[in-house]
């Protein structure tokens, strides 16, 4: 192998190892600032678009251990990775081209597995990870919230009682 396809391959591999999640966006037809923008709003929330032939994205994958997307790797692509959350950056890239009707989101991979369109578009549609925690928070906490009301109230009961005959007396 050339050892510039060397360097380029080694790097795209870095990402890849990097990266919980791979999203493969078509960019035909989007302008250098369009391209920047997008590129900007991505690292906004912590990921990163990059361009790379399909040939050596291939490559990639397959040094990779990960599954081929021969179907998804054609025309124009680009790639985007980061290091959380990929909800956040489908959420970006969907946000985007409905502004300026490009990119189009073409697959992805989540943690090995192969994500298509749809799939894809149902993460962007997912609340930010704060808001998922938070929801899975108030899940785990509500049935001991429940169980010590349940062991607070004959207490209480027992109080409310008392109370009222002290003030019955009185």
């Amino acid at each position: 192998m050339n050892p510039d396809k060397k360097i380029i391959v080694d790097e795209l591999l870095t990402r890849v190892n990097g990266s919980p999640f791979l999203l493969v966006v078509e960019y035909t037809g989007m302008t250098v600032p369009q391209f920047s923008e997008l590129r900007n709003r991505l690292w906004e929330g912590g990921a990163e678009c990059h361009v790379a032939k399909n040939t050596h994205m291939k490559r990639v994958l397959a040094e990779a251990g990960m599954p081929e997307m021969d179907e998804v790797l054609s025309g124009q692509t680009a790639f985007v990775t980061g290091e959380s959350d990929v909800c956040g950056a489908a959420k970006v890239v969907k946000n985007f081209a409905k502004e300026f009707e490009r990119p189009a989101v073409k697959g992805g991979l989540l943690d090995g597995e192969i994500l298509d369109e749809a799939q894809v578009a149902i993460l962007a549609d997912l609340p930010p990870r704060e808001v998922l925690l938070g929801i899975l928070l108030g899940v785990i906490n509500q049935p001991a919230t429940m169980l010590a009301r349940v062991l607070n109230e004959p207490g209480a009961s027992l109080a409310r009682v008392v109370k009222a005959k002290h003030e019955g007396e009185a």
